[in-house]
């Protein structure tokens, strides 16, 4: 497979990131490779292009992503359900999604001229809140749904069932529902288990539970889990990927299915997840 296109979207708040689109510019160029810049990323670079987000899913085969995980994160939000492969090059650490180093860039380009990455295709939650027994939300997460009480750090009471089961009822700071792409970000900090790309479950990680015996619980993601906040509690607040919050009312409910489309993930030749994971967890398998 050959990319015919590529679609360039940058964070041009990243240290390094318009220089790294000047040279990127300049190699498609060199080399014929068509290439769409984003308008935003055009506009910090002093180029000219009014694509949006829309028109690169439109016109361009691969998705090449400057800036970190949050970047992805934000570039998926903004194309909604429409989903391409996305290759990300990561301007700081290396990242779990942009798993390219910066210096690494040209081999993106080689890879991504001659269509030889590979596709890791990522598991996706479809999130609705239901509200006087009609949908008044819908929402597709990459890495997780988070439950919480927002700003304020104050224990929330939440009932969880899986597919009509009872699971619990969490009095906890809050609640997370992760995929496994998502089990390696904010679920993994309140102590829930990586998961790799392909194990086919979500897991449900409570934060800071007040019973010290509520663990995380891993879930078919074929199950269907619903989430309701006990009565009376306080306002509380569902955040998605960390980049969408929607207040939740007394009787709303929370539904998480898995979505019925994923995505895919480039990834270079060579490059597993478990590469990925050893590189930045810095596993060494030494004490030192």
């Amino acid at each position: 497979m050959s990319s015919r296109c590529i679609g360039l979207i940058a964070n041009h708040g990243k240290a390094g990131a318009a220089d790294l689109v000047r040279e990127i510019v300049a190699t498609c160029e060199s080399r014929s490779l068509p290439l769409i810049i984003e308008a935003r990323t055009a506009e910090a670079v002093g180029a000219s292009s009014g694509a949006t987000h829309r028109d690169l899913v439109r016109d361009c085969d691969l998705l090449l992503v400057l800036g970190g995980d949050g970047t992805i994160l934000q570039v998926l939000h903004e194309l909604c359900d429409d989903f391409l492969p996305i290759l990300g090059i990561n301007l700081g650490t290396l990242g779990f999604l942009t798993c390219v180093s910066a210096s690494a860039w040209p081999e993106a380009i080689e890879a991504a001229a001659t269509g030889t990455y590979c596709l890791s295709e990522r598991t996706l939650l479809d999130v609705e809140v239901v509200r006087d027994g009609q949908r008044f939300s819908r929402y597709i997460a990459l890495n997780d749904a988070v439950i919480s009480r927002g700003e304020l750090s104050r224990l929330i009471k939440l009932n969880v069932t899986v597919d009509d089961t009872t699971l619990s009822e969490y009095n906890a700071d809050g609640l997370i529902v992760a995929t496994p792409t998502g089990s390696t970000a904010y679920s993994l900090s309140a102590g829930g288990p990586v998961l790799s790309p392909d194990s086919g479950v979500f897991v449900v990680t409570p934060i800071c539970p007040h019973v010290l015996t509520m663990r995380p619980v891993l879930v078919s993601d074929s199950s269907r889990i619903e989430i309701t906040p006990s009565p009376q509690q306080p306002e509380i607040f569902l955040t998605l990927d960390g980049q969408t919050s929607t207040p939740i009312l007394a009787g709303d409910v929370i539904r998480i299915t898995k979505a019925p489309q994923r995505l895919p993930l480039a990834m270079l030749p060579g490059m597993s997840f478990f590469e990925v994971l050893r590189q930045k967890l810095k596993w060494s398998g030494t004490a030192i």
